[in-house]
C-alpha cells in the first residue's frame, strides 16, 4: 500500500468517522467524502478514477484473499472483500456481529457474492489484545468464526466486555476447541499477538480510529448500521463490478 493511498484512506475514514458523530453521514467515497473537503487532485485519486470497486481493492492493496486465512470467510475468489475493523471489548461491534453479520452471511458471504475479511484493532487495552490472541489461537484449530461468536454473544450492549483467562478458556471449551491444552499454550505465543498489533497497525495507517470501520472497494462505513444499509452499500458495489 502506497503512501498515498494510506493517506487518501485516512482523509475518508476521517470524514466518515466526523461525520457519523456529527450528523449520521458515515458513508464516504475514496477521492472525496461527504461532510469535509476533498482530498487535493495531487494528492489522491478521485473517486471517478474508481468507478471500479474491484479495482479500487486492488489498487488500494488492503484485501488479502488468503485461501488459508482463518480469519477470514468466503470465497477467496468472491467478486468483492468486505473488511471489518473491530474489537472484541466494543459493544458496538458486538451489535454488529449480533444482529447484522448473520444477515450480510446469508445473502451475500454464502451466495458467493461477498467475502469478509476480519482485522483486529484493539481499542480498549490489553483485556482486547487478549480476547484477539484467544480469537486466533482457536482460529489455528478452525475454530476461528465459532470463538469469535461466542466471546460477542456474551458482550454486554453498552458496557466493554471483560475479559479474563478464566473467560478466555471458557469460550474455547463452549465452542469445542479440540486441544485445550494447545490452546493454553497459545494464549501466550507471542507470534499470534504480533499477528494482532500487524492488523491494529494497518488500522491506523488508513486511519480507522473507532469499531467498528469496515471498507470495500472505494467506500468506508464506520459504526454498528442497519441491515439496510449495509444492503444498499454492498449491492451498489455489487452491481458496479457486474454482479447481482
Amino acid at each position: 500500500m502506497s503512501d498515498k493511498t494510506r493517506r487518501v484512506l485516512a482523509i475518508i475514514l476521517a470524514l466518515a468517522m466526523v461525520g457519523s458523530l456529527a450528523a449520521g453521514v458515515i458513508l464516504s467515497s475514496l477521492g472525496g467524502g461527504t461532510g469535509g473537503s476533498a482530498p487535493d487532485a495531487e494528492e489522491s485519486k478521485s473517486s471517478s478514477a474508481y468507478d471500479n470497486p474491484r479495482e479500487a481493492e486492488d489498487d488500494i492493496g488492503l484485501a488479502r484473499r488468503e485461501a488459508d486465512d482463518p480469519t477470514a470467510m468466503g470465497d477467496v475468489d468472491a467478486p468483492l472483500v468486505l473488511i471489518e475493523y473491530a474489537d472484541y471489548r466494543c459493544p458496538y461491534c458486538g451489535v454488529f456481529n449480533r444482529d447484522t453479520l448473520p444477515t450480510i452471511v446469508e445473502e451475500y458471504v454464502e451466495t458467493g457474492r461477498i467475502r469478509i475479511e476480519w482485522r483486529d484493532l484493539p481499542l480498549f487495552g490489553e483485556q482486547s489484545s487478549d480476547a484477539a490472541v484467544a480469537a486466533r489461537a482457536a482460529g489455528k484449530q478452525g475454530r476461528f468464526w465459532e470463538y469469535h461468536d461466542a466471546v460477542y454473544a456474551d458482550a454486554p450492549e453498552e458496557e466493554h466486555l471483560e475479559v479474563t483467562r478464566d473467560k478466555l478458556l471458557g469460550w474455547a471449551q463452549e465452542v469445542d476447541v479440540p486441544d485445550m491444552d494447545q490452546f493454553e499454550e497459545d494464549l501466550d505465543d507471542p507470534r499470534l499477538l504480533e499477528l494482532v498489533r500487524a492488523d491494529a497497525h494497518e488500522g491506523e495507517q488508513v486511519g480507522a480510529t473507532g469499531t467498528p470501520t469496515f471498507v470495500i472497494g472505494h467506500e468506508a462505513l464506520v459504526g454498528a448500521q442497519s441491515i439496510g444499509l449495509f444492503r444498499d452499500l454492498l449491492d451498489d458495489q455489487l452491481e458496479a463490478v457486474g454482479e447481482q
